[in-house]
């Protein structure tokens, strides 16, 4: 018979409280936080049939919790994908792949234009052990076929280029990529699966920074790996072993932002498709990019892609450079200056002098990065707001 809580000194029944089960007949309507570092087991058998995986069962934090499980099992419904991995954040995700899916020897080819952070990995980390790294605009298919005539493991490239807003072609880079046998991985951050699923077009993984739209309320970092359960499951061991896991709290943030994440990115693509317009009107703007537009390079590949918008971010270009710049920043008081994107506040980066900041001037402009380029992820405010607020600002621009 169990020994009653009353029998028990106050340290024990302190130490172990919240231990006793409660039975409910009910379901809770929100998931529960699984705040716990590790489980206990009720004997050596069910242990052993745990780490064997003939049941289901939890172990240890580093090693998953129901919060990664349920959060793993939603993205991986909405890419397409037969599984997924959560970690994180976006780059414990993109070096978890890269570590987990390649030896000495082998070589990855990444577009020129790949986010920085990826690009930094790939040069001064994976480079180190062994891996060639080559790079080459995936926007020109000649070069992209030339590069892979030599073998390669993997094919990197993000649906939108960072921070230039240039599409990929994702069906023919799918192509040439499987033709070369090399796995294609698709970082798709900024499109998100509610506008765009490379699955569909041929990529092999899907690569998230949680942290920005999917998440989408500034307050939890996180990243995903999508695809093939074969290639997830080599992901989630280098996970694991890299102590790549978020936390039960975070992980718990980021599926809330799930809720309302096509309600949020359908509004922030319209409104940024709508300032998108007002911006490339403006005599103290140069350019704008954006897919939305049709004077985007590749406006008519981008209505292939994209459904039910083109994204939150766009790219313009100030008259009068990095001068022009610091006024238009100071003269802001609704858009936040901030190095982050996706959430529900719009937010603005000068990517010359804070991501890119390290590049010399030549290879900034070969990326397309001018001291006057502008990126701006826009949120959930009132579009009209904004651009009352961007409006002013660009007066105070050409001052």
């Amino acid at each position: 018979m169990p020994e009653k809580q009353s029998e028990r000194t106050a340290a024990t029944v302190c130490a172990q409280a919240g231990l006793l089960p409660t039975p409910s007949a009910t379901v809770p309507l929100a998931p529960p936080i699984w705040q716990t570092s590790a489980f206990s087991y009720p004997d050596m058998e069910t242990m052993e049939a745990i780490t064997a995986g003939e049941v289901a069962g939890y172990i240890y934090a580093r090693y998953g919790l129901p919060n990664h499980l349920q959060l793993e099992q939603v993205l991986a419904t909405l890419e397409g994908a037969e599984a997924a991995i959560v970690t994180a954040s976006g780059m414990s995700a993109i070096a978890a792949t890269l570590f987990a899916l390649t030896e000495p020897g082998q070589r990855v080819v990444a577009d020129s234009h790949v986010y920085r952070g990826t690009r930094l990995l790939l040069e001064q980390d994976l480079a180190r052990f062994g891996v060639q790294v080559d790079f080459v605009d995936c926007g020109d298919r000649a070069a992209v076929e030339r590069t892979l005539r030599e073998p390669a493991r993997l094919l990197w490239v993000d649906t939108l280029t960072n921070p230039t807003l240039r599409v990929r072609n994702l069906a023919w880079l799918g192509t040439l990529a499987h033709a070369a046998g090399a796995l294609f991985v698709v970082d798709n951050t900024f499109a998100t699966p509610i506008h765009c699923r490379p699955l569909t077009w041929g990529a092999t993984l899907v690569v998230h920074s949680a942290t920005k739209m999917l998440g989408g309320h500034h307050d939890a970092s996180g990243g995903v790996v999508a695809g093939p359960a074969e290639l997830v499951e080599a992901i989630r061991r280098q996970v694991v072993r890299f102590g790549g896991r978020g936390g039960a709290f975070e992980t718990w943030l980021i599926q809330r932002g799930l809720l309302t994440l096509p309600l949020r990115a359908v509004h922030s693509s319209s409104s940024a498709f709508a300032l998108a317009q007002r911006l490339a009107a403006h005599p103290a703007v140069q350019q704008v990019s954006y897919p939305g537009l049709p004077g985007h390079p590749e406006h008519r590949l981008a209505e292939r892609l994209f459904k039910g918008g083109y994204g939150a971010v766009v790219a313009f270009e100030l008259v009068g450079g990095e001068a022009a710049v610091r006024r238009f920043l100071r003269a802001l008081r609704l858009v936040r200056f901030a190095e982050t994107l996706g959430g529900t506040i719009t937010t603005v980066v000068h990517p010359a002098t804070t991501s890119h900041r390290a590049l010399p001037p030549s290879e900034r402009a070969a990326l397309g990065i001018s001291d006057g380029l502008l990126r701006l992820s826009v949120g959930l405010e009132d579009p009209e707001e904004l651009w009352a607020d961007l409006e002013e600002a660009l007066l105070a621009s050409n001052e």
